[in-house]
């Protein structure tokens, strides 16, 4: 199945720019839902689970079992035992299975949760980056959720650390090597309709079905 994973640099725009690719191809949109999905399994504000679904390990063990626990998932051990989940798992191996699930659903377009290292290998996947200057990022921040510059410079700051370890943590990659990256688009010099007819175009010339028409 055709898929589209956009990685972003903290307030570069990258699930403006998801919305308008999954719009304009009719594809399944995974971002903020499976935010959702997270906090009410695990018994979570939604904005706690927001800010720190890509923190490594901690919260991770926390919500994979209560999404073990709210699901029935067992293990059988070596004895033939059936137990809840381990608590060595972690957030990063239930992330995998949404991301597995959906991809064999049908057409998808994801935002974040190292999408595009988990499906790295997959012939018929677009990869792209929404990126910008740390300034432009925090102002737009700022103006966006009404905080100080300090504020939203520190936000930002946080945030893109956070995707950077998960990244490395999980993959071993460098979330900001280009190399992992078919198409690369600093959203500061490009508006979120542009991006967003970019990553189409690409996806048609890549060969990829549904790459085609115009936003």
């Amino acid at each position: 199945m055709p898929i589209i994973t956009i990685s972003r640099q903290y307030g570069s725009g990258g699930s403006d720019v998801a919305l308008l690719v999954a719009e304009h191809l009719g594809w399944q949109l995974i971002d903020n839902e499976f935010i959702d999905r997270v906090a009410k399994a695990a018994d979570l504000p939604r904005q706690e689970v927001e800010e720190r679904l890509e923190c490594p390990q901690g919260l991770f063990d926390r919500i994979a079992r209560a999404l073990a626990y709210s699901s029935g998932d067992l293990y059988t051990t070596g004895g033939g035992i059936a137990t809840p989940l381990p608590e060595t798992n972690d957030l990063f191996r239930v992330t995998e299975t949404v991301i597995e699930e959906a991809v064999r659903d049908g057409d998808v377009v994801f935002v974040g949760r190292g999408a595009h290292a988990c499906l790295a290998d997959a012939t018929d996947a677009l990869h792209v980056f929404t990126m910008g200057p740390l300034d432009w990022r925090v102002e737009r921040v700022a103006d966006v959720l009404k905080l100080s510059e300090q504020e939203a410079r520190q936000r930002v700051q946080n945030v893109d650390d956070r995707r950077r370890q998960y990244v490395k943590q999980n993959y071993g990659r460098n979330w900001e090597d280009p190399a992992n990256y078919d198409l690369c688009i600093n959203t500061a010099r490009i508006s979120f309709k542009q991006a967003a007819e970019m990553i189409v175009a690409a996806l048609g010339r890549r060969g990829i079905n549904g790459g085609a028409g115009s936003i």
